[in-house]
C-alpha cells in the first residue's frame, strides 16, 4: 500500500497564461487532482493570470467544463464526482486580467495581498520571450520574496544565445535555487524508477558498463501530428523540440555516474557532468551520424492523415504570416519545408564507463506507433556451451517503458519446457506498474507540482544543464542549415525515413520494436 503523502503548507500557485492551453489540459487538473487527494495545504490559492477579461465566477465556469472533460480521463470515471473536492478545488480559483506587458500589476498585487510569509509560486504557462518580463514586471510588484520560486515551462531558448539571455533576465530576479525548469518527463514513474532500479539493487550496477553493455535505444515515437502546436513547431523541429531536451535528459539518468545522494544537487552534478561528456557532433559527423525526417500523407491506425506541409497549411489558412512566410521560405505547397518531424542520431558519451558503446536517439510524429522507451541492450555471451544450435543466443535486454503502459521488461534466456534436450529461448520477466502497484498512477505534472511546493529540484534542470545541452546541439543545428541538409520524407504511419533505419543497422543493430 503506498504512504499517505502530508499535506502542503498553504501557497498561493499563480499561473501567468491561466486561461492557455497548458493551463487547461494539465496543470489545472494536476493540482485538482492533488486537492482532491489532500495534498493542497489549507487555504492554497490558484491565481490565473491573463488577458481574457474573466472574472472568478466565468474562470471556475471555465475550469470547471474542463475538469469534467479531462479528469475522468486522467484519473477513472469517477475523479471528478466528489463533490466536496470539486467544490473546494473550484473556490481555490481566481482570475486577475493583466496585460504584462503594462506596468500596473496592482489588480494582481491586491488579490495577492501582502506576503504572509506562505510559499508562492510563480509558473509561467506563456511564451519564453516574455519570462524575463514577467519575472521583472512580479518583482516591481512587490509579490517576490525569498520564498517565491519560478517555473519555467520549454523551450527555454532556441539556441544556446537566447537561452543564456533568458538565464540571465529570470536570474536577475531570482537566485537559482529559486528557479525550476521543467522537463515533464523526469515526472514520469519509469524516469524515477531508473534511479531505483540502477541504485537501489545490487544486480545492474556493476553491468552498467561498456564491459557488459553493447548500446543504449532512447526512442520517443509519437503517432499524433502537430496539431495545434503547429505555428510553435514549424519554428522548431524535432531536435530542438525533444531531442535538446526530453531525450538528452533520459539519456543522463541512464548514463550518470552514483551521485553521493538522491538530492537536488547531487543527481543535478552528475547529469551536468554526462552532458558535458557528450562527444561533440559537428560537420561531417553531422552528415554521417544524424536522419532529419518530415512526415508526408499516410494512413495512421487505417485513417488518412495529411503530410506536414498540409497540416501546417491549413493551421494558418488566410493569416497574414502564412501569406507572407509563403513567399520566402515555403515549397510547393505553400508551407515551410525545412522543419524536421523526424530525428535519429548516434551520440557517444566519451568517459570510462561508456567509451565505444553508441547511444542511439530517435523520435518523431505521425509513426507507426505511440510509445516512449529506454532500450539497454547487453552484450551477448562470449560462447554457448549448448550444442545443435546453429543460431546465436539472443543477448539479454532491459527495456524501461515510459509510456504508455509504464513498467520495465528485463529480456532473459531460459530453457524450453519439455524433454528432448536443451533448447534456449528468450523469456521475459515483466514488471508493469499497473498489475504491481495497482493504484493509478500520479501524471508527471502532478508530481512535479508537489516538488515545487516541496522546494525539491531534483527532477528540474539547472542553468548549467540546460546551456550544455545547447552547447551540444548548436553544432548540429549550424552544421544542417550550412550544408542545406533537407528532411527526407517518410509516410505517416510508417516507422520513419529509410535512413533512420540504415544509421543503426550500418553497425550492426536494429531498432527495437516490441516492449
Amino acid at each position: 500500500m503506498p504512504h499517505p503523502l502530508p499535506a502542503m503548507d498553504p501557497a498561493d500557485i499563480v499561473v501567468f497564461g491561466g486561461t492557455g492551453d497548458l493551463a487547461m489540459r494539465k496543470l489545472l487538473p494536476a493540482l485538482y487532482l492533488r486537492d482532491r487527494d489532500d495534498q493542497l495545504g489549507g487555504d492554497t490559492r490558484i491565481v490565473a493570470v491573463s488577458r481574457s477579461g474573466l472574472d472568478d465566477a466565468d474562470y471556475r465556469d471555465k475550469v470547471d467544463s474542463e475538469l469534467r472533460r479531462t479528469a475522468p480521463r486522467w484519473a477513472g470515471a469517477d475523479a471528478y464526482a466528489d463533490d466536496i473536492a470539486r467544490t473546494r478545488f473550484l473556490d481555490r480559483l481566481h482570475h486577475v486580467t493583466l496585460d504584462v506587458a503594462d506596468d500596473d500589476w496592482s489588480a494582481l498585487s491586491g488579490v495577492l495581498g501582502p506576503h504572509d510569509h506562505r510559499i508562492r509560486v510563480l509558473y509561467l504557462a506563456s511564451a519564453p520571450q516574455l519570462f524575463g518580463r514577467i519575472c521583472s514586471g512580479a518583482a516591481r510588484a512587490g509579490i517576490v520574496d525569498d520564498r517565491t520560486r519560478v517555473v519555467l515551462e520549454k523551450p527555454l531558448g532556441h539556441d544556446l544565445a537566447s537561452a543564456r539571455a533568458i538565464n540571465d533576465e529570470v536570474g536577475s530576479v531570482f537566485a537559482e535555487e529559486q528557479i525550476y525548469r521543467i522537463d515533464h518527463y523526469l515526472g514520469k514513474e519509469t524516469v524515477q524508477n531508473l534511479l531505483v532500479l540502477r541504485f537501489g539493487n545490487s544486480l545492474f550496477e556493476p553491468l552498467w558498463n561498456a564491459s557488459q553493455i553493447d548500446h543504449v535505444q532512447i526512442t520517443v515515437s509519437e503517432s499524433i501530428g502537430v496539431g495545434n502546436r503547429a505555428d510553435y513547431y514549424d519554428g522548431s523541429g524535432a531536435l530542438r523540440d525533444m531531442v535538446q531536451n526530453h531525450l538528452l535528459q533520459l539519456l543522463c539518468l541512464v548514463a550518470m555516474e552514483p551521485p553521493a545522494a538522491i538530492d537536488g544537487e547531487g543527481v543535478r552534478n552528475e547529469k551536468l557532468k554526462v552532458l558535458q561528456s557528450l562527444k561533440p557532433l559537428a560537420g561531417a559527423d553531422v552528415v554521417r551520424d544524424t536522419v532529419r525526417g518530415q512526415y508526408t500523407e499516410g494512413l495512421v491506425d487505417g485513417t488518412a492523415v495529411p503530410g506536414y506541409g498540409t497540416e501546417l497549411a491549413e493551421s494558418r489558412a488566410g493569416t497574414p504570416r502564412e501569406r507572407e512566410r509563403s513567399s520566402t521560405e515555403s515549397g510547393a505547397s505553400g508551407t515551410s519545408i525545412g522543419t524536421e518531424t523526424f530525428v535519429a542520431l548516434r551520440a557517444e558519451v566519451a568517459n570510462w564507463r561508456w567509451a565505444g558503446v553508441p547511444f542511439y536517439l530517435r523520435t518523431g510524429k505521425r509513426l507507426a506507433r505511440h510509445a516512449s522507451e529506454i532500450v539497454v541492450q547487453f552484450k551477448p555471451v562470449p560462447h554457448s556451451i549448448f550444442s545443435g544450435r546453429d543460431e546465436e543466443i539472443p543477448a539479454n535486454r532491459l527495456v524501461l517503458r515510459l509510456q504508455p503502459d509504464e513498467g520495465v521488461r528485463l529480456h532473459m534466456t531460459a530453457k524450453e519446457p519439455g524433454p528432448g534436450g536443451i533448447r534456449p529461448i528468450p523469456a521475459p520477466l515483466d514488471l508493469s506498474f499497473a498489475r504491481t502497484f495497482g493504484d493509478r498512477l500520479p501524471d508527471a505534472y502532478e508530481r512535479l507540482l508537489m516538488d515545487v511546493l516541496r522546494g525539491n529540484p531534483t527532477l528540474f534542470m539547472r542553468r548549467d544543464e540546460i546551456e550544455a545541452a545547447w552547447t551540444w546541439a548548436e553544432p548540429i543545428l549550424r552544421t544542417w542549415a550550412d550544408t542545406d541538409q533537407r528532411p527526407r520524407p517518410y509516410a505517416a504511419g510508417s516507422g520513419g525515413p529509410a535512413a533512420g533505419a540504415a544509421l543503426i543497422e550500418r553497425d550492426g543493430r536494429a531498432w527495437h520494436e516490441d516492449y
